[in-house]
């Protein structure tokens, strides 16, 4: 297996990265919103989720 930030070789510390240089730098990716998980949900259809609190009816 290689690292996906570099290509080496992993290491069985940070696996699957090479080293925690690797490994701080996809994290930083993550926090800057460099990579996404794809959504197929319309933010605009008012999709709720179990953590939000229950709506009123009107």
């Amino acid at each position: 297996m290689t690292c996906p930030i570099c290509s080496k070789p992993t290491a069985p510390d940070y696996r699957p990265f090479c080293s925690r240089r690797c490994a701080d730098v996809d994290l930083g990716r993550w926090l800057t919103e460099s990579y996404s998980v794809p959504a197929d949900a319309d933010p605009e259809a008012g999709e709720t989720f179990a953590d939000d609190p229950p709506q009123k009816a009107h």
